[in-house]
């Protein structure tokens, strides 16, 4: 009985460890991003100047081949659904490799380099559960998340809940 309930536990822990979260930690929020004019700019202030329009953010790397195959269906997102801000912020270790790579790629939208030297395993990468890229986090109009975990297979979640927010 007592394995019965250990197992129970352990899975209930783990489902809530990938719980769709829906909103960003204080950890998070003051965490500070390059622009891509080299300032510093905290993420809360990233979230807060897209406020009234829904938002994509992309974790990525130009490194990254899953980050470099998904991109034509990035393109085809933000072609579907012009009223969507794209926010991309870049786990390379090169402040030269994330902007050769934005260029590279043609990524448009606003673009942050996460300049940690820890990169997906540093703090910003920790406080917001960064486990894989790409990543896909969806925000509502009030900045609030809607679709915590997406990766590259999920485009068809990803356009159904934006294709939803068209309608709010």
């Amino acid at each position: 009985m007592k394995k019965i309930v250990s197992l129970i536990i352990a899975f209930a822990s783990i489902s809530c460890t990938n719980a769709q979260k829906k909103e960003f930690s204080p950890e998070a929020l003051s965490e500070n991003l390059t622009a891509f004019d080299g300032s510093q700019v905290a993420f809360k202030e990233i979230i807060e100047k897209h406020k009234g329009k829904t938002v994509v953010i992309e974790v990525w790397a130009s490194w990254c081949s899953d980050c470099v195959k998904a991109m034509p269906q990035v393109k085809e997102l933000q072609m579907s659904n012009p009223e969507t801000d794209f926010v991309f912020l870049s786990v390379d270790k090169k402040e030269d490799k994330w902007k050769t790579g934005i260029e590279n790629h043609q990524v448009k939208g606003d673009n942050y380099w996460i300049s940690d030297p820890n990169g997906m395993k540093g703090a910003f990468g920790k406080a917001i559960d960064l486990d894989w890229i790409p990543r896909y986090i969806v925000l509502d109009k009030t900045g609030k998340i809607i679709l915590y975990r997406a990766i590259e297979k999920d485009f068809e979640k990803i356009n159904t809940v934006l294709q939803k927010e068209k309608g709010r």
